[in-house]
C-alpha cells in the first residue's frame, strides 16, 4: 500500500530524511510543483491544525485540495470506509488524506492504489505530528539522542503519546510520562511532573480528551491544573533551554496556563508552522517514490 501510515517502519535514517526535506521547503531551498494533480482529505474526526496544513502543504505544492464533507457523504447512507476511498480512487484523485476513529484503519485499504497518508487513527497514531513534533525539537537542540521528555496528561487516550513515544525511543530519546493515574497506560516510565519540569528538555503536553471520557466534571476542575498542569510557576522551574510542545488544541488554564501559551519556552505555533512543511515532505516523497 502507497502512502503514509505509520512511522513504526521507518528507520531513524528514513525520519531525519523528511525532517531535513522539511527545512528545506521551510527555508526556500527546495521548490516542488505537482502540475494537475488532485488530493482529497477525508476527515471523520474534527480538526484544524491537521485538516487545514495539510490543504496548505498541497497548495505550496501546486496541488489542488479538495475536501469531502462526512455529513453530507454516502457514509450516512452506510457507505463502507473502503468503498468511499475507491470511489475517489476511480473518480481521479491522486491521494487521500484519512483521519478515522479506527485504530490502524488503513489495513481495510489494501487494495486501494492511490497514496494514503494518515492523519490520525483511533488512539493509535498520528505520523504527521509526531513528525512535526521532531522537526521541532531537532530544530532547537540539533539533535536527539540523550535527550530526556516527559509525555504529560491523557496518555490512555492519545494517538500522539502513542506515536511519539514509540519513535522517540528509537531515536535514543529517554522518555517519560506523567499526570492522572486513571491517564497512564504502559508507554513509558511515570515520572513525577515537578521532577519532570525539573530535568527534561522537552515537556510534551497533551489535550486532556473531554470527547473520550464518559465523565468530564473531574476533569474541567483546576485541581487538574494544579496537580499536572504547566502553570506559571513551573514554567519559571523549567530545565535552561528546555522547551513546551503540544499537539492543540489547547485546554488554556488547563493543561497550560494561559500566559505560558506564548510563553519564552513554548514552540506551540512553531509545530503548527512545522506542521505545513513536514507534510510537504510527506507529500511531495511519496508522489515521487522516495517514501
Amino acid at each position: 500500500m502507497k502512502g503514509f501510515l505509520t512511522l513504526k517502519n521507518y528507520k531513524p535514517e528514513a525520519i531525519q530524511n523528511i525532517i531535513n526535506t522539511a527545512i528545506s521547503f521551510k527555508n526556500n531551498d527546495k521548490v516542488t510543483v505537482f502540475s494537475n494533480k488532485k488530493m482529497v482529505t477525508l476527515f471523520f474526526e474534527n480538526s484544524t491544525r491537521t485538516h487545514i496544513s495539510f490543504q496548505m502543504a498541497m497548495l505550496k505544492l501546486g496541488i489542488t485540495p479538495v475536501d469531502v464533507n462526512i455529513s453530507t457523504s454516502s457514509v450516512n447512507k452506510g457507505e463502507s470506509l473502503y468503498d468511499t476511498v475507491k470511489t475517489l480512487e476511480s473518480i481521479g484523485f491522486d491521494g487521500v488524506v484519512i483521519r478515522h476513529s479506527q485504530n490502524e484503519y488503513y489495513k481495510e485499504l489494501e487494495n486501494i492504489n492511490i497514496p494514503i497518508f494518515n492523519a490520525g487513527d483511533g488512539t493509535s497514531d498520528h505520523p504527521t505530528q509526531t513528525m512535526l513534533d521532531l522537526m521541532t525539537i531537532y530544530e532547537e537542540f540539533g539533535r536527539f539522542e540523550g535527550l530526556k521528555v516527559c509525555i504529560v496528561g491523557d496518555i490512555r487516550h492519545s494517538r500522539v503519546a502513542h506515536g511519539n513515544a514509540e519513535i522517540m525511543k528509537r531515536l535514543g530519546m529517554e522518555v517519560y510520562i506523567a499526570g492522572p493515574e486513571n491517564f497512564l497506560d504502559d508507554t513509558a516510565p511515570v515520572m513525577d511532573i515537578d521532577e519532570a519540569i525539573k530535568t527534561c528538555d522537552v515537556i510534551n503536553l497533551l489535550r486532556v480528551q473531554f470527547e473520550r471520557h464518559s465523565d468530564t466534571q473531574e476533569l474541567n476542575d483546576k485541581v487538574y491544573h494544579e496537580k499536572y498542569g504547566m502553570t506559571e510557576t513551573r514554567a519559571k522551574n523549567m530545565k535552561k533551554g528546555s522547551i513546551i510542545i503540544h499537539p492543540a488544541p489547547i485546554n488554556r488554564g488547563i493543561e497550560i496556563a494561559d500566559s505560558v501559551v506564548e510563553g519564552e519556552n513554548s514552540r506551540i505555533f512553531a509545530q503548527m508552522t512545522n506542521g505545513v512543511y513536514i507534510r510537504m515532505a510527506v507529500i511531495s516523497m511519496v508522489l515521487e517514490g522516495k517514501l
